[in-house]
């Protein structure tokens, strides 16, 4: 069977009246299924802006239960996610520790060493250490943000980690 001209959803008249016609059914479904406090009338937003991105693929004589069913998983997913949300919310972070004071007190007099230590690199050194170290990045991916080659990374992390060694002894 063909589809006419006429029956295209990629219409902007046919699908304004599609809108038209099922939104506030839409809304009120989701609504009265869920409540107010998933934003049903997002979920409306979000359903017919599925059917516009799959306006070639749905018939109009389909387009209300697509709308529908789109809109109802999302609200199932949304409810999903705030299940997680809340059992999250209700796990208690951890507030006591195994470390004793002169252990935490070692840990505050390492992080100032490092801290000292990571401001006496260059400018050179320490940017490219903390793009490896901290941010995780490749030698050559600093090589392209820094527009340098990957040897001159490899310089720079190498005298860094042996500056940082000289200027710690607990490294």
């Amino acid at each position: 069977m063909q589809k006419h001209l006429q029956d295209n959803i990629c219409e902007e008249r046919l699908f304004s009246s599609i809108f038209k016609k099922y939104a506030k059914d839409l809304h009120n479904f989701l609504y009265y299924k869920y409540g107010e406090l998933l934003n049903p009338k997002d979920k409306v937003q979000e359903a017919f802006i599925k059917l516009w991105e799959n306006c070639a693929k749905v018939s109009p004589d389909k387009a209300k239960s697509f709308v529908f069913t789109i809109a109802n998983n999302l609200m199932l997913n949304e409810t999903a996610h705030q299940k997680v949300i809340l059992k999250y919310q209700q796990t208690k972070p951890k507030t006591y520790t195994n470390e004793n004071p002169e252990f935490l007190m070692q840990e505050t007099e390492y992080n100032n060493k490092l801290q000292k230590a990571l401001s006496n690199l260059t400018e050179a050194q320490r940017e490219a250490f903390l793009m490896n170290r901290i941010e995780g990045k490749r030698f050559k991916e600093i090589a392209e943000v820094l527009n340098i080659s990957t040897k001159a990374v490899e310089k720079r992390i190498y005298g860094a980690l042996e500056k940082l060694r000289k200027d710690i002894k607990e490294l």
